[in-house]
């Protein structure tokens, strides 16, 4: 392994059984670090047959993991937490270059994974069943002589798919309760960070994670994805990626009555009340826009604000928003990275044209770099940006950022709920009667209110409604998920 967590021979094989081994097709394609355009190592190209090699190992470990002690299996899982902080420099640096996340940004994800390991862990011993009152019931005769109790069992294999944005945390989100719940894990990160996922992989078998347990295949979509989904031994499958994407696996896993948690995009609103302090507001907009360049979820990606302030809103915000420095993920003062590819650097134009032909006026930025090294797109903040601009419909996934104005509550909400999507909403106001009422009216999974869209608790509920999401990450409530409920009956007569 070097310094920079990249295996020495620079491949990302698949990880499987607890052993290494190449993919079947015996093909590999680029690892390319978006800051520097160059190439990082190879990640194997993985194929249905890898696919259900990986499912096939699991399911041979399903048995074992979950008759392993509750203790034994946290224990385990604060091991791989030790582990994850000890690492917490190499695995940011991994991050920083197999994504372009800016350093700062990266240590925080390295440091909320070990969090996620430990979380999971505490929760082993608050996943348990419940106990009911048999005599309350008239039916069927005889209960005032039973005992009736629940209990919560693996679902057994989980399929986790997870996103390049977080590479390291968002996985951990799937793989840390499934674990915890005693489900064995076939995981499919995605290729643009094969390392930092096999990192993870590492650490947990050098923790004492039992071979078989946790598996990592690599490929596409199209043939590795499906072919975990739709194998039967495939129980449980979460995902988190765009909406479209999850609408094909939600169909698929439909087909075969298995569970799916999906977290899926957003199109979230940052409400500004004409009472806000905009001294307040506009550096929690520009966290929320332009964080890890946009390319989060819940990222800020609509800013709605009252047209009494929107002059002096958009002004400000177009000069913070210049001031950025954009620079490469490894630069300890860069605020702004790359983006994630070529073709997210070609969206962010076709957003902006559109927005532009439809009378939007570009604030700032809003101009293509020359072309040079690295995937790079200005912070563009765009104003009086019409509803049906793309741009206000479409997770841009960038550093490009829409002002909206309205002009009472009640047009607000009715444009924070104009989208298929409900992820996460803010409202800015200093007034909480108002704030309560957007909160409830809003369609969302979550509204922070006088806080940014892009904030998220890992130990609690985490998901969207509408087109955004089915079911909820956050450690507890995603190991109910991956548990099944079996009734248990005692008749004692």
């Amino acid at each position: 392994m070097n310094d920079d967590g990249v295996p020495a021979d620079r491949r990302a094989d698949l990880w499987v059984s607890g052993s290494f081994r190449p993919p079947s097709t015996g093909t590999y394609r680029p690892v390319v670090d978006p800051s520097t355009g160059e190439k990082i190592g190879d990640v194997a190209v993985g194929s249905a047959d890898d696919a259900k090699a990986a499912v096939e190992a699991a399911e041979g470990a399903r048995e074992v993991w979950g008759e392993t002690p509750g203790h034994r299996r946290a224990a385990i899982l604060y091991n791989l937490t030790t582990r994850l902080r000890e690492d917490r420099e190499t695995m940011a640096r991994l991050i920083a270059r197999e994504v372009g996340k800016p350093l700062a940004d990266a240590r925080v994800e390295a440091d909320r994974a070990a969090w996620v390991f430990e979380f999971a862990a505490d929760e082993i011993r608050h996943i348990t069943g419940e106990t009911f009152p048999a005599d309350a019931y008239p039916l069927p005769p005889g209960n005032e002589k039973r005992l009736l109790f629940t209990l919560r069992e693996p679902i057994g294999v989980v399929v986790a798919i997870g996103p390049f944005n977080f590479p390291l945390n968002l996985l951990s989100h799937k793989v840390a309760p499934a674990l915890a719940a005693g489900n064995p894990v076939v995981a499919k990160p995605t290729s643009a960070a094969p390392f930092t996922a096999l990192r993870l992989a590492a650490h947990a078998d050098a923790a004492g994670l039992p071979a078989g347990v946790l598996n990592v295949v690599l490929g596409p979509g199209a043939e590795v994805g499906d072919a975990l989904v739709e194998h039967p031994a495939t129980r449980l499958v979460t995902f988190t990626g765009s909406t479209e994407v999850g609408k094909g696996i939600a169909e698929r896993a439909g087909r075969h009555a298995k569970r799916v948690i999906l977290e899926l995009g957003g199109v979230d609103p940052f409400v500004v009340l004409e009472d806000a302090p905009l001294d307040v507001v506009i550096p929690a907009a520009i966290r929320g826009a332009f964080a890890y360049s946009g390319q989060v979820c819940t990222a800020s990606k609509r800013i709605l604000v009252h047209e009494s302030v929107a002059d002096a809103f958009a002004a400000s915000f177009a000069d913070a928003a210049g001031r950025l420095k954009v620079g490469p993920a490894l630069d300890e003062s860069t605020q702004v990275g790359p983006v994630i590819d070529a073709a997210a650097v070609d969206r962010m134009e076709v957003l902006v044209a559109d927005a532009r032909d439809r009378s939007a006026v570009v604030l700032t930025g809003g101009v293509r770099p020359p072309k040079g090294a690295g995937f790079y797109y200005p912070p563009t903040v765009l104003d009086r940006v019409p509803e049906t601009a793309r741009v206000a419909q479409e997770e841009p996934f960038g550093p490009v950022v829409p002002i909206l104005r309205f002009a009472n509550d009640d047009e607000a909400i009715r444009i924070a709920n104009s989208t298929p999507y409900g992820l996460q909403a803010a409202v800015y106001t200093n007034d909480l009667r108002r704030a309560f009422r957007l909160a409830r009216k809003i369609r969302a999974g979550g509204v922070h209110l006088n806080d940014p869209t892009n904030l998220r608790w890992d130990a609690l509920p985490f998901g969207g409604v509408k087109e955004s999401g089915i079911g909820r990450e956050g450690l507890r409530y995603a190991m109910e998920e991956m548990t099944d409920v079996k009734l248990v009956s005692v008749n004692y007569g």
